[in-house]
């Protein structure tokens, strides 16, 4: 790879699946506000805000490759990111008990040359029945609070889930083959470039 990584993203999570990797990278959070826009979808929230991480991000660091991503969770097309506080966290949790919903994560690189482009993927989360004694110690563990939907899969939530269809990585922050495929696809085309 002629231009290092930089993974444009604080979560410890999407840190330790791009790991999994073996390439090196450096980790700059972009630290932009997560706010959708009125009547926006949440495939577009995501794509959007991936990007915008991405452009902030490539903005410091011009000449490399930028990767940054955005998760949300979708039930009946309501959009579920961090929630803002326990109360939040609750209604989540007791809205997804027993539930099907949706988890997006949009992923945008910006190459060296400034070019982007970006992926959507998509699994399916079905949550068994929660009670109101196991969503108040799950809150007290304090995990809800920094996850998109108030919940992480890779932690102690993963008891509340009875299946996945599509990428677990991709729930956990990162689907990480997708990603992989496509810096396999810029890592190529850079050195298909001629100097």
């Amino acid at each position: 790879m002629t231009a290092p990584l930089v993974l444009a993203s604080a979560s410890p999570r999407r840190r330790a699946l791009l790991a999994q990797l073996g390439l090196p990278f450096e980790v700059v959070a972009s630290d932009l506000p997560e706010t959708p826009r009125a009547g926006e979808r949440p495939e577009h929230f995501a794509q959007r805000m991936a990007r915008e991480k991405a452009a902030a991000v490539a903005e410091r660091y011009r000449g490399r490759l930028i990767l940054a991503a955005d998760t949300v969770v979708v039930l009946d097309e309501m959009l579920f990111g961090k929630p803002a506080d326990r109360d939040d966290a609750r209604r989540m949790l007791r809205a997804l008990s027993g539930r099907t919903h949706r988890v997006l994560t949009a992923v945008a690189l910006i190459d060296a040359a400034g070019r982007f482009d970006d992926l959507l993927a998509e699994s399916r989360v079905r949550f068994r029945a929660l009670t109101a004694a196991e969503i108040e110690a799950y809150l007290d563990s304090g995990e809800a609070f920094d996850k998109a939907g108030a919940y992480g899969l890779q932690g102690l939530a993963r008891q509340f889930v009875a299946d996945v269809h599509g990428s677990e990585s991709n729930v956990i922050g990162l689907p990480i083959d997708e990603v992989a495929a496509l810096l396999r696809r810029h890592c190529t085309a850079q050195a298909d470039t001629p100097a």
